[in-house]
Parts: structure tokens; sequence; C-alpha cells
């Protein structure tokens, strides 16, 4: 076996490289490359993207992965058996999608965030349908290729983003959503009449400013700005390749304060994850978080549970109001904290509050179902994103720009990628009653120790990189199988009051 394993590690290391080439490409492209290097850049990743696929695809890679995947009992590493186990699974991209389409799907998906991004500035969904309707024909091609005797249809693009988690899970979950969720969200949303300062709302607060609280915020957090950093994009996200660096954006409206501090709390729980994963798994193919629900649970946690908190705001609203002492002036921790707290019926989901946020994403879900299993076309989506959004937000967009267009992620070939979301709020209530059971976390939010926090969190989850399934993890953190009921007891206890 010593044979296979160096082949398989010689190949590892170079397809790392490619990774980190193309990760960098991404990276650029989301924050600061000029919208005249697009054509250009497509090329270059292009033949980047031909070369990694040549060494991904090399039957003597292939072979080694086989071989140590039959001989697994012969592995001593038990981390070393979950990689070959992961690269295993891997291959069947290689094995049964024919590698034209799939290089031409790659670059498709490359230019398709830039095209996403044009068609949304201008309010334009005719302008991106060309390219979801090419992207969603090959996630249905993607299907047919990959489909086993135990695993079909959108379960096959589920499992990609939440390893043991199918339709059967995911319409479980959604049903308690809609029957115990979507008519107290309704009700809560109708009979909220509370209003706030006209200068929380109408105020003009400047990007420099915003900027400089973003980032006393990454010192509260302790994000170490000596392996990660903040920039701007239109859509906040973190990225990274290692515990060494991972990277945030966040995104600041002059009309709207809270949009960035929030955006930039949520990318820090995702990019703390990265950091905190053990470093020993830099070089492997175990490096991140071990799926997007877990991930998920991570920046909801942080931006909800966390950063909204009234302990939270009680030691940094002082800070805040130094910053916008104009803006803020009269205006007490109580109504800010009611501010950001509050609950109303909205369009946008990166905006939406705490407790109509998962209604948002199943709304997606029923639409990515749809679409996968050939009840929905792309050209029926506007319409029916909105007739959705009234049924379960209550509130209906009148623009693509408000409605279908606004999420970047659809533009990137990620299909059954926003379930997760939801699920990651679900598993954030479930693994803070854990925490909260050995230590108050509140009251290390008022001594300003959100590094307790941090250390609860890489021992229970972020170390284990991708090593374990979230199944594992949620029962590691909180001894227990995954459990809904504590979100929406933790959602009815919260807005009740």
């Amino acid at each position: 076996m010593d044979k296979y394993i160096e082949l398989y590690k010689e190949f590892r290391k170079k397809l790392k490289a490619f990774e980190y080439v193309i990760w960098l490409m991404s990276w650029d492209q989301e924050t600061e490359a000029p919208n005249g290097s697009v054509e250009y850049r497509s090329k270059q990743f292009q033949v980047i993207a031909e070369e990694a696929y040549k060494l991904e695809s090399d039957p003597k890679y292939v072979e080694a992965i086989e071989k140590l995947y039959e001989n697994l009992d012969q592995l001593e590493d038990e981390d070393f058996k979950v990689e070959i186990k992961k690269a295993n699974k891997a291959l069947r991209i290689v094995k049964k999608v024919p590698e034209k389409e799939y290089i031409d799907y790659l670059v498709l998906t490359q230019s398709g965030s830039h095209i996403w991004a044009q068609a949304k500035q201008k309010n334009d969904f005719d302008m991106f349908a060309p390219t979801l309707e090419k992207i969603v024909a090959f996630n249905k091609k993607l299907v047919k290729y990959l489909e086993t005797p135990e695993m079909k249809g959108y379960d096959i693009l589920l499992d990609m983003y939440e390893e043991g988690f199918g339709v059967v899970d995911y319409d479980l979950f959604f049903n308690k959503i809609k029957e115990d969720l979507v008519p107290f969200v309704l009700e809560v949303t109708t009979n909220n009449k509370y209003k706030f300062n006209r200068k929380l709302t109408k105020s003009v607060f400047p990007s420099s400013k915003q900027k400089e609280f973003s980032h006393y915020l990454m010192d509260v957090f302790k994000y170490n700005q000596n392996k990660g950093l903040l920039k701007e994009s239109a859509h906040p996200f973190t990225s990274g390749v290692s515990s060494v660096d991972t990277r945030i954006t966040t995104h600041y409206y002059e009309d709207n304060l809270i949009s960035s501090i929030f955006s930039t709390i949520h990318e820090m729980g995702h990019g703390i994850y990265e950091l905190q994963n053990d470093s020993k798994y830099d070089d492997t193919a175990l490096h991140g978080g071990t799926s997007l629900g877990i991930h998920e649970s991570q920046s909801r946690m942080y931006e909800n549970m966390i950063g909204r908190s009234y302990a939270f705001w009680k030691v940094h609203y002082p800070k805040l109001v130094e910053i916008f002492p104009k803006q803020l002036k009269n205006i007490g921790l109580d109504e800010f904290v009611k501010f950001v707290n509050q609950a109303k019926r909205s369009l946008i989901r990166t905006e939406a509050d705490e407790l109509t946020y998962s209604l948002h994403v199943l709304v997606r879900y029923e639409l990515e179902k749809a679409m996968i299993n050939g009840h929905l076309k792309v050209k029926d989506l506007p319409k029916k994103w909105r007739s959705l959004m009234s049924q379960y937000v209550g509130k209906r967009p009148t623009t693509d720009k408000e409605g279908v267009l606004q999420d970047i992620h659809w533009s990137g070939g990620m299909i059954g990628y926003f379930p997760t979301y939801a699920l990651g709020s679900a598993y954030a209530a479930q693994i803070y009653q854990a925490m909260n059971k050995d230590f108050n976390i509140d009251e290390a939010i008022e001594n300003n120790d959100i590094a307790k926090i941090n250390a609860w969190s890489k021992e229970h989850i972020h170390k284990f990189a991708q090593t374990k399934t979230p199944k594992e993890i949620l029962h590691i953190a909180t001894k227990e199988d995954f459990n809904p009921q504590y979100y929406i007891d933790y959602l009815k206890d919260k807005f009740n009051k």
C-alpha cells in the first residue's frame, strides 16, 4: 500500500496548488478585478481548469484512490481513511461526467457570477436566464450521471453540501417550519407596529466610518488578521483554503448601518471556523468545514445569538455611538437592541431578520426542487418566486433585483446549497443550548471574552475540519441527534418577548 499512498500524496500536492491558484483567481474576481478583465481571465481559467482536470482524471491517480479505498482496513491513520473515502466519492465526476461537458460547465460558472451581477444591476432577469438555463440543464444531467440505486434526483445535489441529508430529511424539517413557524411569523410581523427613531432609518452612515467599526469588530471577535483580511464585494462571503489564509468580505450601504455590521459578524463566524481547523489538515483534502449546514451554524450563531444579544451591545454600543455620534444621538441601548432584533417582512434574504430568515430559504428550496424535478422552467422562476414569497414571507417583490436576481449562488452552480442556510440556523440553536450548559455565554460576552466562545467552538466543532460528518459533529457538540425543536422553541421564546 505504501506505493499507492505516496502516489496519492504526490497528486494531492499538485492538486492543492491548483486549488490555491483557482481560489486566488476567484477571490480577485469577486473583490477587485476590473470588469474589462472577465474575458481574458476566463481564457486563463479554462487552461488552469483543464490542467487540474488532467490531474484529477489521471489513471494513476484514479488507480491509487481505488486501490487505497479497496484496502481501507490496511490504512492505520483514521483521518487518511476519511480522506480516501471522500476522494473515492469525488471520483464520480471524473468517472461518469464527460470531460468536455464538465470543463465547459466550470468555465460557464466562472463567468456566471459576472453575468448575474450585471443582470442584477440592470434589473434584467432575461439577461441572466440563458446562463441559468445552461446551469440548471447541466445539474439535471449531473444528477442522471451520478444516480445510484440508493440515491437519486435532487438528493444527489443536496448530499454534495450536507452529507447524509436528502429530500426526505429536508421535507420533514421544512414541513415543521411551515406548520410551526410560518403562522407564528405572519402573526408576529402583522402585530409588530413599533416605530423606531427616524435617525436609525433615515440617517447617512458614511462607508468609511462603517469600515472603522467593522475592523473594531474583528478585534472584538479575535479574528486573526495575520491570517485573514476584510474587503468589500457585491455579496458578502468567506473564502479560504488553509488555516493560515481565510478572507472575508462585507458590503457597506450608507442608508443601512446594520447591514455591514451583521454581514461582517456573519462572515467572521465562517472565517473563525476555517482558521480554527487543526493546521495538520492544511496540506490534505480535509481542510474546511465538514458541511455547509455546520458552517452556517457558526455564522448564524455568531451573527444572531451573540451579535444581536443585549449582552453584546451593552459592551459595544458605546463604541458605535463614538463613531456615529450625530446619527445615534439620543438613541438609547434598549431601542438600538430592539431595532437590530425587529421582526418584519422583507424581500432580501441577506437583510432578513432572524425570525423570517428561514422562510426565505424555504422559498428557494421549493424552487430548486421543482427545477431539478422538471416541474418548473427557468423562464417561470420570477413569477413562482413572487408567489412563494407572498405565501411564506407575506411580501411580494415587484422587481427581479429584489426577487429572483438577489442571490449569487445559482450563477456559480450552487444548486442544493440554499437549504443548508436554514438547517444551519437550526443547528446553531441546538449548539448554543449545549454550549450554554458548559458556561454562561451572556457572562462571557459581557466580559468581552468571545475568545472563550471561540475556544469551545474549536474544541467541539472547528478543529475536526472535514474528518467528521455533520451528524457526528452535532453529536460531539450537543450529545444529541439533530432536533429542530430547539430552533422553533428558541425563535418563539425570543420573539414572544
